[in-house]
């Protein structure tokens, strides 16, 4: 597995807005313009996407990809890790939340592996491009 790549951003607003947005999976399309499509395909008893299919245009990510998504360290921590893809052999992610009632700390790391040999550094800036991108989106649509 390569290393991580991670990336921070600081929104104005309660850690409870912030957290209702990235647990709702199904409905990332609407902040995130890289993710074009979500089919949620399973959920848990409380009613939490624990695998979506996504299709994910990320300039030069883009692939359908399933992902099992990790509730255990919920609220704080939402984790994510690849079952099936394309192009990727791997796409780990998680994000932490932090915060109070008006703004709220996020951090989103990443590594991705492709079934295709890519330089380190060319691999390392994609992910780096998807993460700024990522949070700027998010920041921008919670802070509407």
């Amino acid at each position: 597995m390569s290393d991580i790549t991670s990336g921070s951003v600081s929104i104005e607003a309660p850690i409870s807005e912030v957290q209702k947005l990235l647990f709702d999976i199904g409905n990332y399309p609407t902040w995130s313009k890289a993710i074009k499509s979500v089919e949620v395909l399973s959920s848990d008893g409380e009613g939490r996407v624990t695998s979506a299919r996504l299709l994910v245009d990320a300039g030069m990510m883009k692939d359908k990809v399933v992902l099992d998504y990790d509730w255990s360290h919920a609220p704080d921590t939402l984790t994510f890790a690849l079952s099936d893809a394309d192009i990727l052999t791997a796409m780990d992610g998680t994000y932490i939340i932090s915060g109070d009632d008006e703004n709220t700390k996020v951090t989103y790391s990443l590594t991705v592996e492709l079934s295709m040999s890519l330089p380190a550094m060319m691999r390392h800036k994609a992910e780096q491009t998807v993460i700024d991108t990522a949070l700027t989106q998010l920041k921008a649509f919670a802070e509407m």
